[in-house]
């Protein structure tokens, strides 16, 4: 894939708003039918099966705890029936689900409807407005589904994108970024005097670039360069030139981790949200905790305790006059309940300077009649472009950070990614305005130089450099870490060529025709095993693999060592925007035809190398893997710059 900077001149054709809304609306339709049908379609035992293998569903649980959290909300948690972990599954935090007795049909009624708050490998948090009165007692399941409001709020941010440019607060920033106007960028700005002294050079030069862009800036952040500490400083000079400031992120995680750089700076700040989507470090400045702590939800309160002593004089009165009476005082009561709770929750939102919530939140009706001076985006390179529309229509003027060099959103329809669903606004910008526009930050902080470097060559045009406190830094240098043969090597590719017959390390597929190999998981475990066995904390260490099926391999096998318990088996999708000081990647693909798959995925394969501090270690058969041009030069890199092993010198006992 070719850098950014090389694509930077090339312009993309632009696209005009009506050919936007025509061409996406039918396409959110297909996603959310695939969603729909990813789900449960059938009341019978067979299709309840088939949710299950296909991680919509999960059988066969028992409630194991009951606790009142979360501002009043109910935490349940469940476990499988019989005690042990719980099956493969595409639940994640902040999903919505549904909670039915484990036989019922699909059209019987819910016993609950939740937000997923906490995943563990033998149970499942979920958080519901309140217990469920019975049921509970039985065996479960929960279903996942899909969440209506994402596509609701979609669909009316098409509507209103239609409309909004002839009037709106967006209305002069949305011929820009269709390519009908051209951006503004003003000269005058030379010099800003920045909250945070530790800003790099290529941080301080994107901030000054933002503060000159009249309309839009994009913040391009390559793996650890900083970019949310950028997205940070962005928005403190956007509030010290007193604009009410919209900072939006694709997930709750990106919007929590802003609201906990932002805590240090003071800045009047709320986050918008349900409980159950938060860390609980930052529920003290959820909407909900600052509303109750305002005058008008005191006044509130207060009519709520005189309508409470009036529903009970109503229960004893019998004279129809005084009951009527009384009816008519408590729905004027009630009228100016709401009116104070409204009062209440406008109060914080107007004297709060950054707003905070992801994408799908910023549709919520209590930002209804809300504008805002500057809209913010992290994470905008995974985010639909559609999504985006949802916050960009409350302002004038945005920022979108991101990386179009790593994973797009994921898309459930393989029609509507075929036809432009995934395509982000992001990279269309990118496309259409290029430098002019753009900043990319080219200081990391996270990754030992031979672990950039080959990142840096094929996709950044070998702009981005080491910053000298990670340059260096080696396993071995963890307190408690042993110079072994394991830990010493910054890159470490372990061949399992040849081992086909010997170590049975050919790949096969699961039911779900996922891709597997059950010789190459064992020699990725092994390894693991070494590293821990060198003093690295299992902490530190994450197994990254392109297979759903690998995962679930991997995950049985770390299920049988103690001592991996803590070592974390993810896809590479799941580990975007994370890092550990040593990565294990096991690539699978071994066969005859030389197929690699979606492994070719130039995007997919930056991800996962990026996400190692210390070790990055490939686990694959380099005859397979070869085929493709791409990765062959990975492995030729790794090859020349690191250490070479076969798997046949690992003992897998």
């Amino acid at each position: 894939m070719e850098g950014v900077a090389k694509r930077s001149g090339v312009k993309s054709p632009a696209m005009s708003v009506e050919q936007f809304v025509s061409l996406t609306s039918p396409l959110i339709d297909l996603e959310k039918e695939a969603e729909i049908a990813a789900s449960i379609g059938s009341s019978s035992s067979k299709g309840l099966d088939v949710a299950q293998k296909r991680g919509y569903a999960l059988l066969n649980l028992k409630c194991t705890d009951a606790q009142t959290g979360l501002m009043g909300k109910a935490l349940l948690e469940f476990q499988s029936n019989k005690g042990d972990l719980l099956p493969a599954h595409k639940f994640s935090n902040h999903d919505v689900v549904i909670l039915k007795p484990n036989k019922a049909d699909s059209g019987s009624p819910l016993l609950g409807q939740g937000v997923v708050y906490r995943l563990k490998d033998s149970s499942i948090i979920v958080a519901f407005d309140d217990i469920p009165e019975d049921g509970l007692n039985g065996s479960l399941r929960l279903e996942k589904v899909a969440n209506e409001v994402t596509y609701r709020s979609m669909k009316d941010a098409l509507i209103k994108l239609s409309k909004g440019t002839q009037k709106g607060p967006a209305a002069d920033l949305i011929p820009v970024l269709f390519g009908e106007k051209p951006p503004v960028v003003s000269k005058k700005v030379s010099q800003f005097s920045p909250f945070n002294k530790n800003l790099d050079h290529s941080q301080r030069d994107a901030v000054l670039k933002s503060l000159s862009c009249r309309d839009v800036f994009l913040l391009h952040g390559p793996p650890g360069t900083g970019k949310t500490t950028t997205v940070i400083e962005i928005i403190l000079q956007g509030v010290k030139q007193g604009a009410k400031v919209l900072a939006c992120a694709a997930s709750n995680i990106a919007v929590d981790n802003m609201v906990e750089r932002l805590f240090p700076f003071r800045v009047k700040l709320v986050r918008l949200g349900h409980p159950a989507r938060l860390l609980p470090q930052v529920l003290d400045s959820a909407l909900d905790a600052q509303v109750l702590q305002g005058d008008n939800s005191a006044l509130a309160k207060d009519i709520r305790k005189e309508m409470k002593v009036l529903s009970g004089k109503l229960l004893k009165a019998k004279d129809r006059n005084t009951k009527r009476d009384i009816k008519k005082e408590l729905r004027t009561l009630a009228k100016e309940e709401r009116k104070r709770q409204q009062l209440a929750v406008s109060d914080v939102i107007k004297n709060a300077d950054v707003v905070l919530t992801t994408l799908t939140g910023s549709f919520s009706r209590k930002l209804e009649s809300i504008t805002f001076d500057l809209v913010i985006i992290d994470e905008a390179a995974q985010a639909l472009e559609v999504a985006c529309w949802i916050p960009l229509l409350k302002g004038p003027r945005c920022v979108l950070a991101g990386d179009h060099l790593q994973l797009p959103p994921t898309i459930q329809s393989v029609e509507a990614e075929k036809k432009g669903l995934g395509k982000t606004l992001f990279e269309r910008l990118a496309g259409l305005y290029g430098d002019e526009v753009m900043s990319m930050l080219t200081v990391q902080y996270r990754m030992h130089e031979l672990i950039m470097s080959w990142s840096s060559k094929e996709f950044y045009n070998s702009k981005v450099e080491a910053h000298s406190s990670v340059a260096g830094h080696l396993l071995y240098d963890l307190e408690g870490v042993k110079r072994s043969s394991a830990a010493s090597p910054t890159l470490l590719l372990i061949d399992t060529t040849g081992q086909v017959l010997l170590c049975d390390m050919d790949e096969k597929k699961d039911e779900e025709e996922s891709t597997m190999n059950e010789g190459e998981a064992a020699v990725t475990i092994a390894h693991a095993k070494q590293l821990i066995e060198s003093g690295v904390q299992a902490s530190d260490i994450g197994i990254i693999t392109p297979y759903a099926a690998q995962v679930t391999y991997l995950k049985m096998l770390r299920s049988k060592e103690n001592i991996l318990k803590d070592v974390e088996i993810s896809t590479v999708d799941g580990f975007q925007g994370r890092e550990k000081e040593a990565i294990v990647i096991s690539m699978v693909r071994s066969n005859s035809k030389k197929e690699v798959g979606f492994l070719s995925d130039h995007r997919r394969m930056n991800v996962a190398v990026t996400r190692a501090r210390r070790q990055c270690c490939l686990v694959c058969d380099t005859e397979t893997v070869s085929h493709n041009t791409f990765l062959k030069r990975l492995i030729e890199y790794f090859e020349e710059h690191g250490e070479y092993l076969s798997a046949s010198e690992y003992d897998m006992n």
